[in-house]
């Protein structure tokens, strides 16, 4: 009897520890696709027809899951108003937009199981209108300070970036900077560059900034509001 109790002992050890080889195994962990790169309408384009085919490079996904790509066109470059939000397995997408706009576009990756890419970077056009001789600038883009940055001196540098469909336009600008929003206080007036030096700053102080955007011919973007905080 105390045979047969120790046999059926060492059969129990056996079975518990000795297995192990149905113990589910861990899926590994899934990436991200990498961010699409765009190819078309290129950068600051002028497009003649108002019906636009956008196009952009495959990402590719480490896991080969199936991705699907989201566009997002708006009418200003930090997609605050967005006009078209589209999803679909496709590289390219057509959409028919308003004469005589400027637009702002994106796009951004994500495979079957959730995992999105960041935005790609941002391409603007415009669209041709009707019976124009000329088109309003793009809206100016922030360089630096960076929006909610931090300063730690009682000048600040703004800088911007513009452009025209217009390649002949001279352009020119506005700059407003203050402690209200929007900012009401023009620092400077009809400037050439893209930068301009805000002095006398108060410590602590939040301080919100724009550029208004001209050509010589009458055109005139006003950009969006920036901000910037003193220490």
């Amino acid at each position: 009897m105390k045979k047969i109790i120790y046999i059926t002992f060492i059969s129990s050890l056996f079975f518990s520890c000795g297995g192990g080889g149905n113990e589910p195994i861990g899926e590994p962990q899934n990436t991200a696709p990498t961010i699409p790169s765009l190819v078309a309408p290129t950068n600051s384009k002028l497009c003649i027809n108002n019906s636009v085919t956008f196009e952009w490079a495959a990402s590719t996904d480490a896991e080969k899951n199936p991705i699907v790509y989201q566009i997002q066109i708006a009418a200003d470059n930090l997609f605050t108003q967005i006009v078209k939000t589209l999803d679909g397995t496709a590289l390219s997408q057509t959409v028919d937009l308003e004469k005589g706009k400027a637009y702002y576009w994106r796009v951004k990756a994500t495979d079957s199981k959730n995992a999105s890419s960041n935005y790609s970077s941002t391409y603007s056009f415009y669209t041709e209108g009707v019976a124009l001789s000329n088109h309003v600038p793009f809206s100016p883009q922030l360089v630096r300070p960076g929006l909610n940055s931090t300063i730690t001196s009682t000048t600040a540098t703004l800088e911007w970036t513009a452009s025209d469909a217009d390649a002949t336009d001279v352009l020119s600008y506005d700059v407003y900077c203050g402690i209200d929003n929007p900012p009401t206080s023009k620092v400077g007036s009809a400037i050439s560059s893209t930068s301009f030096n805000v002095t006398s700053l108060l410590p602590t102080k939040n301080y919100y900034w724009k550029v208004v955007v001209k050509d010589n011919k009458g055109g005139e973007t006003i950009g969006q509001v920036w901000n910037f905080k003193t220490n």
